[in-house]
């Protein structure tokens, strides 16, 4: 620890509208949008952009884009992660969680010392997919652009030529899913020696697909007084172990129930049917959905062999579907997934590979 340079990592300077907040409105503002937190000196949430002090280089952008005000998980979460504090956000995909993490990377990054040649990013986010490692890589790019920060995305099933490249020449933040990287880490394309801001995304999901021992390698080779945010849609056993080995003094916030429930936002309907009935249940189903106009359906499926059955019996049916899953080339993924996005294929089967990372 003495051998390595200090670093800065606490940015929050309380807005004077959030100093003048009673407890009692913080209260009844965290009750409003099912808000809990955990832990010491959790500071108060705010409830507009302008609370958070950003630069004026992010505010730009996110007066482009037109929003309101921060979602729940951002508006906690913003002033806990600029606090230089470790922490963990727990909220449904689609939250918001992403900016609640990627703005304050950038605001970090700003006040660090610029990269000489042969550094490795600051700012380090594992991410469980390529789709979800894309998604976030698409707003660093909406908001890092005018600080003239540099990414790349670093993640298997492409070639690793422009990766490489890009990481050797520097960037100030990576976005990995964990095997590449590692990859990345063994022919020395890059090393964690910079990486002040950790951030785990999706933790649950990194778990459930077998992640941990390529987290821990790589956790391992990051300054122990990083500053470290993992953020998940679920809080099992499992993960909390994570928080325990890899957070310090942590603290928590929650948005909605800590246990695992469908969310009260959806519709949900159950049909139990048997197997030779689907097809035609199925072609029923997409009948009344299509009716209306400009509807999308996603149809998800255990296997990528039946992804593709289910595809070829739709298209036999007359339905512009396309499927999308781990055997399909990352370009193909791509493009599967840009034609449901514009409305030219609006029924996409997919395995639980599409299941993280489609929320824009």
């Amino acid at each position: 620890m003495n051998e390595l340079p200090p670093f800065e990592k606490n940015f929050y300077v309380e807005h004077a509208a959030v100093v003048e907040r009673t407890q009692q409105e913080v209260d009844d503002y965290r009750r409003a949008h099912e808000m809990t937190t955990t832990g010491e000196n959790i500071p108060k949430p705010i409830v507009a952009f302008s609370e958070a002090n950003f630069p004026d280089s992010v505010m730009v952008e996110i007066k482009k884009l037109g929003f309101e005000k921060p979602t729940p998980i951002q508006s906690q979460g913003w002033p806990m992660a600029l606090s230089g504090r470790d922490m963990v956000g727990i909220a449904s995909t689609g939250s918001g969680k992403t900016l609640a993490y990627t703005l304050p990377g950038i605001v970090h990054i700003s006040a660090q010392a610029l990269l000489k040649p042969g550094d490795g990013p600051i700012v380090l986010i594992l991410a469980p997919t390529r789709e979800l490692a894309v998604q976030i890589q698409t707003e660093c790019n909406k908001y890092g652009a005018n600080s003239h920060i540099r990414n790349t995305c670093v993640y298997g099933g492409t070639p690793r030529g422009p990766q490489i490249r890009d990481l050797r020449r520097g960037v100030e933040i990576c976005i990995a899913t964990p095997g590449r990287l590692i990859d990345m880490l063994q022919i020395g394309a890059t090393n964690l020696r910079r990486v002040t801001y950790l951030v785990l995304d999706e933790a649950d999901r990194m778990l459930d697909m077998g992640f941990e021992p390529q987290i821990r390698k790589i956790v391992d080779q990051i300054r122990p007084d990083r500053q470290t945010l993992m953020w998940s849609a679920t809080w099992p056993k499992e993960v909390q172990q994570l928080a325990r080995d890899f957070l310090h003094d942590y603290i928590q916030v929650n948005i909605g129930s800590l246990d695992l429930a469908a969310s009260h936002h959806i519709k949900q309907i159950v049909e139990v049917i048997p197997e030779e009935d689907k097809r035609h249940r199925l072609s029923r189903h997409l009948e009344k959905i299509m009716d209306q106009r400009e509807n999308k359906t996603i149809i998800f499926s255990v296997t990528k062999r039946n992804a593709d059955d289910i595809t070829r019996n739709l298209r036999q049916d007359g339905w512009p579907a396309l499927a999308i899953h781990g055997d399909k080339s990352q370009s193909e993924r791509d493009w599967v997934i840009r034609e449901f996005r514009s409305g030219k294929s609006p029924v996409m089967v997919a395995t639980d590979v599409a299941s993280r990372g489609l929320g824009k």
